[in-house]
């Protein structure tokens, strides 16, 4: 009798682990990290703007939201594929219908937050629009760091294409050999070249694809001179060193720029924080005598022509400071 139990807690046991061990390796088939590398890749392939029929109708087609219902609805709003575009650019895992949700709850806790202190309606209603407004800001900011990313690994990108070039490599090896030997996202994007040229697109196809997902001029330029070569002939690997190098020596003068523009830069944090902050102090330390910008009528109208001013002032400081180079 001993026997049978202790041969029935092993049976037991092993079906235990091998349960657990199952379970784990379906939710790794579906959620671990390689099938989200897939599932990202393939959204990547699918944002490009194919130009060539009906040759992206192999890639797996980007989805707005999770729920089919959702995705009908937002198919049928306008200008919604810029927001798909720009969560694409900003590297950003969030849909659609999360980066809508997720502004429109960032708008209702504003509102809340505003009338709990007493604000005014209209008041609270601009606190609602600056709140919510927070996440589109955070994926420009997304955007905008990831593509600068880009733009200064663009050409060590380059020059290991042009060695490939004259080691004997063919393009789509060159552009392989970038995808597995830079990291994230240069090497993540040209990843994505490579594989939609497996899928059977065409090389100028997926290229032109690389230039939709990623507005950078100078990633335009490698795009247009690959395109001309294709066509016209010449030294491909020549002509992607004076690339790297033009782009090298811009990004130079262009960090002799910020370092001038420094000054500029600070002096317009502090003078778009400051009321800010100011405005918040006060109402923690004397609330009764802040509360009258927004309690009495005269107070409304000159915080509302105070932040109509400011904002002009802000914008006014931030494009003096943004010099173009």
């Amino acid at each position: 009798m001993d026997s049978l139990y202790l041969v029935f807690g092993v049976l037991v046991f092993i079906a235990v682990v091998l349960l657990v061990e199952g379970a784990y390796l379906m939710w790794n088939s579906a959620m671990g990290p390689e099938a989200k590398r897939i599932a990202r890749r393939l959204r990547l392939m699918s944002t490009g703007t194919t130009q060539a029929g009906d040759e992206g109708s192999i890639l797996k087609g980007r989805t707005l939201s999770q729920s089919p219902v959702i995705e009908r609805l937002l198919l049928h709003a306008p200008r919604i594929r810029h927001a798909d575009r720009l969560l694409e650019q900003s590297g950003l895992t969030w849909s659609v219908a999360e980066f809508l949700g997720l502004i429109l709850l960032a708008a209702a806790g504003g509102a809340a937050l505003a009338l709990y202190f007493g604000m005014t309606p209209l008041l609270a209603l601009i606190a609602a629009v600056s709140v919510g407004a927070m996440p589109v800001f955070y994926a420009f900011s997304a955007r905008k760091t990831r593509i600068v990313k880009i733009e200064l690994a663009l050409p060590n990108a380059l020059d290991l294409i042009g060695r490939a070039l004259r080691a004997g490599h063919a393009f789509p090896t060159a552009v392989q050999m970038v995808g597995d030997e830079l990291s994230d996202p240069i090497g993540g994007e040209f990843r994505t070249v490579f594989d939609e040229v497996n899928y059977g697109i065409a090389m100028p196809t997926a290229l032109l694809n690389l230039a939709s997902r990623i507005p950078l001029t100078d990633l335009r330029y490698f795009v247009i001179a690959v395109l001309i070569q294709r066509e016209t002939g010449g030294n491909l690997a020549e002509l992607l060193d004076n690339i790297s190098t033009i782009i090298r020596e811009r990004l130079k003068l262009f960090g002799q720029v910020r370092t001038l523009s420094a000054e500029g830069r600070l002096s317009a944090w502090i003078l778009t924080l400051l009321p800010m902050v100011v405005a918040l102090a006060m109402n923690f330390v004397n609330p009764a005598f802040i509360h009258v910008l927004w309690d009495d009528p005269l107070g409304v109208r000159m915080v509302t022509g105070t932040a109509v001013l400011m904002a002009i002032g802000i914008f006014w400081m931030w494009r003096t400071i943004k010099i173009r180079v």
